[in-house]
């Protein structure tokens, strides 16, 4: 038997209100509708499921039997009516290293006060558009440039450029900062994907003579602590991911990294202007 959720409604509201007519005025269609549509259903089952008498309709015996079932299936019809009325809408923030750094905690713990219809997860993922253009979130926190055929971007930020080296480096152990002189003369371990470093940071003829590539954060860091190399990033970065034998220290003339939060241009996300307004609000109260 194919039984559809219509003509269980109508059996059960016929039954309800004693007629065809009433029930009809109670599912805002015609009584016709509502005769034909228990007829049809009666016929596939070869059994009246309503009494017709002089006065309007009742149950029959089958009408009886299977009523409580019916009822139950309706309930719970209802249900599910109203966890899809009533459920949150979901954001995917994307990011390949480091979210909002030491701002991403009072983010998550912020934005369900401000914001209780919107669900805000963050995803990780090491790509250049952090998951946006694989399909795996719905805006991305990225501190490269996107592209703009596709995306659409605005800057949330910026924040500070830090170098990363072994915490036992015998130069820089006790160094405060750095210049983007001194980390010329190192290894640069660099993320080609996601990463903010590049030859592009130091004037030409003045930038480091060797770059060794990581596939990711953690494989960065480990480079680092042992010694292999360092690195540059964003201070994002310092914050997210703190690490035994890594030590992070302010470049003196670092160009800042611009914090970007991308969106598919056409497909912009339930909550976007929420999540802009609350970023930038983030970044412009860290720099006062």
């Amino acid at each position: 038997m194919d039984w559809t959720l219509r003509e269980l409604q109508y059996f059960v509201t016929a039954c309800d209100v004693g007629s065809f007519t009433d029930a009809a005025a109670e599912l805002d269609v015609s009584q016709a509708a509502v005769s034909r549509t228990i007829a049809s259903l009666e016929n596939r089952l070869g059994e009246r499921l309503v009494r017709r008498t002089p006065r309007g309709c009742e149950p029959a015996a089958l009408g009886q039997h299977v009523m409580p079932q019916v009822r139950r299936v309706l309930a719970e019809v209802a249900k599910l009516d109203e966890v899809v009325r009533t459920r949150q809408a979901i954001l995917r923030v994307g990011y390949a290293w480091a979210a909002v750094g030491r701002h991403t905690t009072p983010l998550l713990r912020t934005w369900p006060k401000a914001h209780p219809d919107i669900d805000l997860q963050l995803v990780r993922h090491n790509s250049h558009t952090a998951g946006l253009a694989e399909g795996v979130c719905d805006a991305a926190i990225v501190r490269t440039p996107v592209d703009s055929r596709r995306f659409d971007s605005v800057v949330i930020g910026l924040e500070r450029r830090m170098v990363a080296f072994a915490s036992d480096d015998p130069d820089w152990r006790r160094r405060r900062q750095v210049t983007m002189s001194e980390i010329a003369t190192r290894t640069i371990v660099i993320d080609a994907r996601t990463g903010t470093t590049s030859s592009e940071l130091w004037t030409a003829g003045t930038g480091p003579e060797h770059f060794v590539e990581s596939t990711d954060v953690e494989e960065w860091l480990d480079t680092i602590a042992a010694g292999r190399g360092v690195g540059t990033t964003a201070e994002a970065t310092a914050s997210h991911h703190p690490r035994d034998g890594v030590t992070y220290r302010p470049i003196s003339d670092g160009p800042r990294v611009p914090v970007h939060l991308a969106w598919w241009r056409h497909d912009p996300p339930t909550g976007l202007a929420a999540l802009i307004d609350t970023l930038t609000a983030i970044y412009a109260d860290a720099s006062r």
